[in-house]
């Protein structure tokens, strides 16, 4: 299975990044970092600079038909800088379209707010979001890990850092059940 990994430039939280990617591998997946601009992405942990990783595809030159799947890891400022990013945005709302799944982590689901695509369905994020799910459409619960498969494709959120062992669990079996 083919896994796009969808982050912007900088901002990217790199647990979020770093360990869905390496459950994706461990299961066998191959995970694709994309990005908003060619080169590198920086990572951080918290407010601190991290590592930095390759950017492999960019959004505006690849599309949701090339993957079976979309992971949208969180960081404050990632899915800030993605949901003004047109492109990008384009791109998650295309998976929805398509059917194909889609996880979130922690402020992830901002960007999904802006895709309009959290409209009657039930995820989770990072407590300060529940107030633009909600204002989007969603309903916002507290859990380590929600599905919701509301529309045509799955949609697997957590709310943060801590929850990624099962927010890992959870949407490889989703994505491998969905693309079964």
């Amino acid at each position: 299975m083919r896994i796009a990994f969808l982050t912007a430039p900088q901002g990217v939280e790199q647990v979020e990044l770093t360990d869905p990617w390496q459950a994706a591998v461990d299961a066998g997946h191959e995970p694709v970092l994309v990005s908003t601009k060619p080169g590198k992405i920086q990572a951080f942990h918290h407010l601190d600079k991290a590592d930095s990783f390759p950017v492999q595809e960019v959004v505006g030159e690849t599309s949701a038909d090339s993957y079976d799947g979309l992971v949208l890891p969180g960081g404050v400022a990632n899915p800030d800088f993605l949901r003004l990013d047109e492109a990008a945005v384009s791109f998650v709302g295309s998976f929805f379209e398509q059917g194909r799944p889609v996880a979130a982590i922690c402020h992830a689901p901002w960007t999904l707010v802006e895709a309009d695509v959290v409209r009657g369905r039930v995820l989770t994020s990072w407590p300060s979001l529940r107030t633009d799910i909600r204002n989007a459409g969603g309903t916002w619960v507290d859990e380590q890990v929600k599905v919701c498969d509301h529309g045509p494709n799955k949609l697997v959120t957590s709310r943060k850092p801590a929850d990624l062992k099962a927010f890992c669990e959870t949407f490889l079996d989703v994505f491998a059940k969905e693309a079964g």
